[in-house]
């Protein structure tokens, strides 16, 4: 993989892991996160250009882009990762919860997604994957907020990707399921589910780069699963989460265990 590789929330998870396999295979790589002090030591263990990035702010992602241009040439991939997963009853999610999770995780795609486009197309080569997620297909109780941010990727991926067919520039969107990182701590896996690993998402965006393709679930024997439920009726859909327990996960839960990751989302 002979291409520069912008990663945005990669001071930690899936971010990280794809920084660590881009690099692996050969990219150059450079990461970017909110948290300063986490990115740059994330970029010290890696030996990769660690850069701050605050995906809300046009002027900070602009700076974000241009600085990793200095460095190491044009962008060829911008990975849109970072995303908040605020969890509970819809009831109780506040409206600050609420905006903070649209403006990261939809508007901050948006942005990086716009302002990446505005630099391959006048190129006509680059790619932008985008890691949205199987809540955007699958709502589930105790995750509205986190549900609609990805419905919303989902759609805007694929919309941006019709708009540039035949430009050069390849448009992706990455649809995990349960990964153990931070984003689900304190909740349990849905019955008869083994969780991914971030490297295993971080294995199928660089498959995506490698072959660019419209939209990769992960894990792959999902995918088909997934598009068939949603054309069941809504008393076996239902009856399907209840069987696996999806109607309990986002609502009971460890508060404990998930204090630090909803404290820092919070701050």
């Amino acid at each position: 993989m002979s291409k520069v590789v912008v990663i945005t929330g990669a001071a930690r998870g899936i971010g990280f892991a794809t920084a660590r396999a881009c690099k692996a295979r050969g990219g150059t790589v450079v990461i970017g996160d909110i948290d300063e002090s986490a990115v740059k030591a994330a970029g010290k263990g890696l030996g990769v250009t660690a850069l701050p990035v605050d995906v809300t702010s046009r002027e900070s992602f602009e700076t974000f882009l241009a600085e990793a241009e200095v460095a190491h040439g044009p962008v060829d991939v911008l990975v849109n990762n970072a995303g908040i997963m605020p969890i509970g009853p819809v009831t109780e999610e506040s409206d600050a919860d609420a905006r903070r999770c649209v403006d990261i995780n939809v508007h901050g795609v948006m942005l990086g997604t716009k302002l990446a486009l505005e630099r391959m197309l006048p190129r006509g080569r680059g790619h932008v994957v985008n890691i949205a997620s199987l809540a955007g297909l699958l709502p589930t109780p105790g995750l509205a907020l986190y549900n609609a941010s990805k419905a919303a990727v989902v759609a805007f991926t694929e919309a941006t990707r019709l708009e540039v067919l035949g430009s050069g520039v390849h448009v992706t969107a990455v649809l995990p399921s349960f990964t153990n990182t931070e984003l689900i701590a304190g909740t349990s896996s849905p019955r008869g589910q083994k969780n991914c690993e971030p490297e295993d998402i971080a294995d199928a965006v660089v498959a995506a780069i490698g072959r660019p393709r419209a939209q990769v679930v992960v894990p792959a024997n999902l995918a088909f699963p997934t598009r068939l439920g949603q054309l069941f009726p809504e008393r076996v859909r239902e009856a399907v989460m209840r069987t696996y327990r999806l109607d309990k996960v986002f609502l009971n839960w460890d508060h404990e265990a998930r204090k630090a990751y909803d404290d820092r989302i919070r701050s």
